[in-house]
């Protein structure tokens, strides 16, 4: 309906750059009578993850003309960096491996996990709709997804995820990209916005990019949607509001600075679960990448440098880095063989294995020498374990979930730290994705999703992240946000 030109090519700016995209640079600015505009589009996405992706399909469907900004070299976002998991309750490819569930079982494990929310209302709609977008990602987007039937994830009782075969994010990334491609919907990456117009009554009406090596532009919008991602590289504000995973580090997207946040403080916006984020208990050090969750879930254990456990890693890999990071001191995980040939089905592992970020031994007194541990008391945890395992005894940090344990025969172990992944607390949503302010009033023009919104986490730290909290809430409003946006365009015209 209006006319879109790819803003002019700007130069790459470099990764590790963060000063130059101090988040304390946005505004928010009233467009005076007469601005100059120039460019036009009914709907603007800002951010291009799996929320801005999907937001822009929906859009496209929906008839009107979308556009999207990114303000990094590359799409992806946190969303490349994930396991490409989304649940989905009631799916039919649930129906199809003959298991039974509902978004109500959905609600319970999200609430059971949450506790309380300052959106309740949120995770319900999310599980309402869960089973559509993991349909729609596979039917309409193309997403190579398929159901994970091995095991239950973090905070489900009943196996819901939808994923890559590869259990990469960036796979179901480039899988959201070939569908913006193919639909022709422009898509500008280095082009970062650095501040919203409104209007005299506070409706969002544009924006500015605006950045080094980037000549302003301004860009007219019906509708802006906010996908930006969450403030978790942002320290100032990870420490005011998640000062508990402060000193970890961070291993997200570096574009998660805050600005939706800046941005809705300056409107008048509402926060939400501002607590709330997504840690990981089990980084592999010195290499980075992730230890696969499935190798404690299934039976192994964490201990630290004197060889000890400390805590219960039935919490899940969000909650349980927080322990991690009280020990301050190295941790390792021990698992064995077995379950190393479960975990071995992720590449992300095989590959960690590859380059050497995994040990083994025939004995736990010989794994406790390659690193250096204490072997006699490595030797004492292990078999108080297993007797917890067997059933034999109570485990001390009342652990109830061993699975695969008691570990036997040749033994894994790798060295871990823990880290702060993507916050997820942001701006107040209605049902629709519309941003709400102080009063619950709508925002006019403006919606969020994924790490721009609030999620589904609950108010308490790590502790109510369930496995795809994260994409379900991204792709999800992305895609009713778009979906919201494009009727309202259509009931103006």
């Amino acid at each position: 309906m209006y006319s879109w030109t790819l803003p002019h090519p700007l130069t790459p700016l470099p990764l590790s750059d963060l000063s130059s995209l101090n988040p304390m640079q946005v505004n928010v600015e009233t467009a005076a009578a007469g601005l100059p505009w120039d460019m036009d589009v009914d709907v603007l996405v800002v951010g291009a993850g799996a929320c801005g992706l999907a937001a822009a399909i929906a859009a496209h469907e929906a008839g009107v003309g979308v556009a999207i900004v990114e303000k990094r070299d590359r799409p992806g976002g946190n969303s490349s960096l994930s396991t490409g998991s989304v649940p989905g309750a009631n799916s039919r490819f649930q129906r199809e491996a003959g298991i039974e569930d509902s978004p109500q079982v959905m609600v319970a494990d999200l609430e059971r996990l949450s506790g309380e929310s300052d959106l309740p209302q949120l995770a319900r709609q999310m599980a309402a709709i869960s089973a559509e977008i993991c349909e729609w990602l596979v039917d309409t987007v193309g997403a190579r997804m398929a159901l994970i039937t091995d095991y239950c994830h973090v905070g489900h009782t009943i196996p819901r995820l939808h994923a890559p075969v590869s259990r990469r994010g960036q796979d179901l990334v480039d899988d959201l990209l070939a569908a913006v491609d193919k639909r022709g919907i422009p898509l500008a990456t280095n082009n970062p916005v650095h501040t919203l117009y409104v209007d005299d009554q506070g409706g969002v009406v544009g924006v500015a990019v605006d950045g080094p090596g980037v000549e302003r532009s301004r860009i007219r919008a019906r509708n802006v949607i906010l996908a930006s991602n969450g403030f978790a590289a942002n320290r100032e504000l990870v420490t005011r509001y998640c000062a508990e995973i402060a000193d970890a580090e961070y291993f997200g997207a570096l574009g998660s600075q805050g600005e939706a946040v800046l941005w809705g403080q300056q409107l008048g916006a509402r926060l939400a679960n501002m607590q709330a984020y997504q840690g990981y208990a089990a980084v592999a050090y010195p290499h980075g990448s992730l230890l696969s969750w499935t190798t404690l879930e299934k039976g192994g254990f964490l201990v630290n440098a004197a060889g000890r456990r400390f805590g219960n890693e039935d919490l899940g890999y969000s909650a349980y880095a927080r322990e991690v990071l009280a020990q301050r001191q190295n941790v390792f995980a021990v698992f064995d063989e077995r379950i190393m040939t479960l975990a071995s089905k992720e590449d992300e592992f095989r590959e960690l294995a590859e380059i050497g970020g995994l040990k083994n031994a025939d004995s736990i007194e010989a794994l406790a020498a390659r690193f250096e541990l204490p072997a006699d008391v490595l030797a004492r945890t292990l078999a108080n374990y297993n007797e917890a395992a067997a059933g034999k005894r109570g485990d001390e940090f009342g652990r109830k979930h061993f699975n695969m344990a008691p570990l036997s025969g040749r033994l894994w172990m790798c060295r871990v730290t823990p880290g702060l992944f993507h916050t997820q607390g942001g701006l107040a949503v209605d049902q629709e994705g519309r941003v709400l302010r102080e009063d619950d009033s709508v925002i006019p023009g403006l919606f969020a999703g994924g790490g721009a919104a609030a999620g589904i986490s609950g108010r308490a730290g790590a502790g109510g992240y369930a496995s795809g909290n994260g994409l379900l809430t991204a792709i999800a409003l992305g895609y009713l946000s778009a979906r919201a946006a494009a009727a309202q365009v259509k009931a103006r015209t």
